[in-house]
């Protein structure tokens, strides 16, 4: 009797996959959104007076930014003062909870500031924060 040998073509089925490809991709992603993500939070030229305070709070919150040129960003979509008005509004029915963050550029007049203060409380906002910069 003659008995037939298989050849093994050396092409088995894989029985283990390898990790380290997959690892090393989550690394990648991990470190390009740490490195972009604080990049994007600070995307608008502001520059805001230096002084010692408090941390922002991070939950609950709306962020106006009044730049020198006088145009207003409510959490980073520009708009006048009325369409401000009326998203604050909804905003004080839907969450009446919540901080106003107002961050204005250090080169703003203080009326402007006073101003848009002044709006937003109109809108039954009480608890509004001044956002600085740490001193050096």
């Amino acid at each position: 009797m003659k008995r037939h040998r298989r050849r093994s073509s050396g092409r088995g089925a894989i029985d283990e996959i390898n990790m380290t490809p997959l690892i090393d991709l989550t690394f990648l992603l991990l470190i390009v959104f740490m490195i972009t993500m604080p990049l994007v939070e600070y995307s608008l030229p502001v520059e805001t007076p230096q002084m010692n305070a408090a941390p922002m709070p991070e939950k609950d919150s709306k962020t106006i930014v009044l730049q020198k040129n006088g145009r207003i960003n409510v959490d980073k979509r520009e708009m006048s003062v009325a369409e401000m008005i009326t998203l604050l509004g909804n905003l004080k029915v839907a969450a009446p909870n919540t901080v106003i963050l107002l961050k204005a550029d250090g080169e703003c007049s203080y009326d402007k500031v006073i101003e848009l203060m002044k709006d937003i409380k109109g809108c039954g906002f009480e608890n509004i924060s001044l956002v600085t910069s740490k001193e050096d």
